[in-house]
């Protein structure tokens, strides 16, 4: 080859080069897309307590999606990992072993009390903090025993007490019948009632009674409370045991008050009740909905899913903004960057300003009293 081609040759291959270079160096690198939050959310969301598991998961919803409009948390988009646990322990601990192994960051439930415990030392164990909306056993943040346990309703002694109180000052009441489902949410909170009527002189356990959870008949128990000459019903338990209960004593033409908790102040209570429910007083979370973000919230659950939201939905939608807003803060999803967190960061939430006290429990959450009035619930002020 002649020595002109030759360099002619070579100075095409360098330019060849060169711009081949100069057009890989012009390329932009592939972003890097942060890694989710991953936020579980476990509850009952089947099964005749999914109206109490189905408010939280819809209240993950909506926080999520307006977190992920806004650019998510620090910059991360938040990925819901949802679990039915049917509020069943031995479903609860299949659920939290799974929401582990997907690799959540903290959870939100579970919701009912036997279903939390069952869960809770899994989630502790794998360092994960949990929220409940609605788990009132006091010893849960009480014991020491799950130091990852955090709540945004207040425990069931504070519930009983509140129950007690009503049915004897505000009622008059002294000849009280203490029933429960033989349920730990039931039970547990039927034994606080109990123990603050035996200590007051006012006060006479005419009658303390376990049901069958899921029975159809419950006219035994019945002719028990009519025999105990009782002038009120304390029920712990849950709305299925709680509606056929009130339905037969008003058939058989008893006019003995009842009063239950948090478990029975719940629409499909009255649903199934129907004008059986009428007059009816239960406990629950105080009545927050005049609270600017409660409005949004409610209005935001209307919008998506075209009906009122239901049992512990504030608490659900409070519950997750305080997890989102202990990971902003602390800038971390660290489980002991959390938990600092949540004890030492306010939130606004639809429930107040909240953070959380060294037991788990939220500071500034309480009952109400509530009774059914023309087909509804109404707070007793």
């Amino acid at each position: 080859m002649k020595k002109g081609l030759v360099k002619r040759f070579v100075v095409a291959i360098l330019i060849l080069l060169a711009g081949f270079f100069i057009n890989s160096c012009g390329e932009k690198p592939a972003k890097k897309v942060a890694e989710p939050i991953k936020l579980g959310v476990a509850g009952p969301h089947s099964g005749n307590l999914a109206s109490h598991g189905m408010p939280t998961v819809n209240a993950a919803e909506l926080v999520a999606e307006h977190k992920n409009e806004i650019g998510g948390v620090n910059g991360r988009m938040i990925e819901l990992i949802i679990g039915d646990d049917a509020c069943n322990p031995q479903e609860a601990t299949n659920t939290a072993t799974k929401l582990v192994e997907e690799g959540v960051h903290a959870v939100l439930g579970h919701i009912c009390r036997g279903a939390t415990k069952a869960a809770l030392g899994i989630y502790n164990d794998s360092n994960i903090v949990a929220i409940s909306p609605s788990a009132t056993n006091p010893a849960l943040t009480q014991s020491g025993d799950y130091p990852n346990f955090f709540r945004t309703i207040a425990p069931d002694d504070a519930q009983a007490r509140l129950e007690v109180d009503f049915a004897l000052n505000v009622l008059g009441r002294k000849k009280i019948a203490v029933l429960h489902d033989n349920g730990d949410y039931g039970k547990g909170l039927a034994e606080f009632v109990k123990s603050f009527l035996e200590k007051d002189k006012r006060a006479k356990v005419v009658l303390y009674e376990g049901i069958t959870m899921g029975a159809v008949d419950y006219s035994a128990v019945i002719k028990k409370i009519k025999r105990s000459k009782a002038e009120a019903v304390i029920f712990g338990g849950y709305h299925p045991e709680a509606s056929r209960i009130v339905t037969q004593m008003r058939k058989e033409k008893m006019g003995t008050i009842f009063i239950s908790d948090a478990g029975v102040k719940d629409d499909n209570f009255i649903k199934v009740a129907g004008k059986y429910a009428e007059g009816v007083y239960a406990s629950g979370p105080i009545d927050t909905t005049k609270n600017p973000m409660a409005i949004e919230a409610i209005e935001a659950h209307k919008k998506k899913y075209g009906s009122n939201p239901g049992a512990f939905f504030l608490n659900a939608y409070s519950a997750a903004l305080a997890l989102l807003n202990a990971i902003e803060k602390s800038r971390s999803t660290d489980y002991d960057d959390i938990v600092n967190a949540l004890r030492t960061e306010f939130v606004e939430t639809p429930l107040g300003k909240l953070r959380f006290d060294e037991h788990g429990d939220a500071i500034g959450v309480g009952f109400s009293m509530y009774q059914v009035q023309n087909g509804v619930y109404v707070e007793i002020k």
